[in-house]
């Protein structure tokens, strides 16, 4: 059975963030949201994690994972970031992207494109998951909470609670989500591509930065 926390969306109540942290921390699975939707998270490189996550939303190992992180600095751990590619995500973050770049040698390679080497990252300007990522100290690994055969994220705190009670080990309620994912924009190669239009704005990476 999961736990569910009901937590204030504006002022997430840290013994409530400690708890979920330390769930994340023992290897746990999350249903937590961003200020896209909810998404499914675990910590970074817990492998029987990922393999929950990849069943629960039968994903194949061509599915780009997400690192979600607290800001640009930690971004740069992470990917291959020049100044001009700096200053363009730095425009843009936090909000409700993801973007693919070309990762660093820190990014397990079981979270990587398999042929690209590529790695989904963000920076969420949500309360909820700011505060989660600032007790946890590391990116947390995500995917969109999108179960197999819906193509909408789910949005109500208590149906993921009924649907994913034996999946997860804690949902997260900080109200209802949206129910568009984020916009994800390829920054791996020479120009920006927008590969899906989600809640973000795809208008700035049109044109070629």
């Amino acid at each position: 059975m999961s736990q569910f926390f009901q937590i204030h969306p504006e002022n997430p109540q840290p013994r409530l963030i400690k708890q979920a942290v330390e769930i994340v921390r023992q290897g746990g699975v999350i249903a937590y949201p961003t200020d896209s939707s909810y998404a499914l998270g675990c910590r970074l490189g817990e492998k029987g994690a990922v393999e929950r996550i990849r069943r629960l939303r039968k994903l194949d190992d061509k599915h780009n994972f997400t690192l979600v992180c607290r800001d640009l600095s930690e971004l740069g751990l992470y990917a291959k970031v020049d100044t001009g590619l700096f200053r363009l995500l730095k425009a843009h973050t936090p909000g409700p992207y993801t973007f693919i770049l070309n990762a660093t040698r820190e990014v397990p390679r079981m979270l990587l494109h398999p042929k690209r080497r590529t790695i989904g990252l963000r920076v969420p300007g949500c309360p909820i998951a700011q505060a989660l990522l600032q007790e946890l100290g590391e990116p947390l690994m995500s995917v969109s909470l999108i179960l197999p055969g819906q193509h909408e994220p789910l949005s109500d705190p208590y149906e993921m609670r009924q649907m994913l009670e034996h999946d997860v080990d804690l949902v997260l309620d900080g109200g209802f989500g949206g129910v568009e994912a984020s916009t994800v924009i390829n920054l791996s190669g020479d120009e920006a591509e927008v590969v899906r239009v989600g809640c973000g704005d795809p208008t700035p990476f049109e044109v070629v930065a």
